[in-house]
């Protein structure tokens, strides 16, 4: 059987099933119904030329690979949370056309993300006393104010989640940047009759 390429990421390919494949999953551990549209498509193409990008500046680094197994946990949780048993488990996968390898291969792929984004750009990240303030009285403290009218919330209570909250943004903004040079770096060619 002949796939068709769907993306060229440099001299990577993408082919029509690796799509249709991630958007079954995608469906799947978000819980949505299968939706092949034109718009689908093309969004779950960008996060795959995204992974193509991630995933060879893996293989040229020395990021450490998470290990198969150390999904696991994640994966019993999930299933714990969305499904009644093993059976109600095993019959949605076969409804959204999936095996258990591929929601396996995404959870891992997901777990490298995470690991990649906390080394690359989350490490080092710095944010100040006088940003952490900023945003308490900015954002956090109406809201809490909102929420339990006449109490005076404290910094100190909510100091560590901002403290996170605005690393993981730093973070998340230096990786758009990243990608955007990676792309203007690479060819990257859509073959449109796939999205049709």
């Amino acid at each position: 059987m002949i796939d068709r390429i769907a993306v060229s990421v440099g001299n990577h390919v993408i082919t029509a099933t690796d799509l249709d494949r991630e958007i079954r999953v995608t469906a799947f551990l978000s819980g949505d119904k299968l939706d092949f549209s034109s718009a689908v498509k093309r969004s779950a193409a960008g996060r795959m030329v995204e992974q193509k990008l991630v995933e060879r500046e893996l293989d040229t680094s020395r990021y450490s690979v998470p290990a198969p197994d150390s999904i696991e946990p994640a994966l019993e949780e999930f299933k714990k949370k969305n499904f009644k048993n093993d059976e109600d488990y095993r019959r949605t996968l076969v409804e959204y056309g999936l095996t258990e390898q591929d929601l396996r291969e995404k959870v891992l792929w997901q777990r490298m993300l995470l690991k990649f984004l906390e080394v690359r750009f989350q490490t080092g990240v710095q944010v100040s006393d006088e940003e952490i303030e900023a945003y308490f009285n900015k954002v956090v403290a109406p809201a809490a104010r909102n929420a339990h009218p006449g109490e005076q919330p404290s910094i100190d209570e909510y100091w560590d989640d901002i403290e996170e909250k605005l690393a993981g943004d730093r973070a998340n903004q230096e990786m758009e940047k990243w990608l955007a040079e990676a792309r203007k770096r690479t060819d990257i060619v859509y073959h449109e009759e796939v999205f049709q």
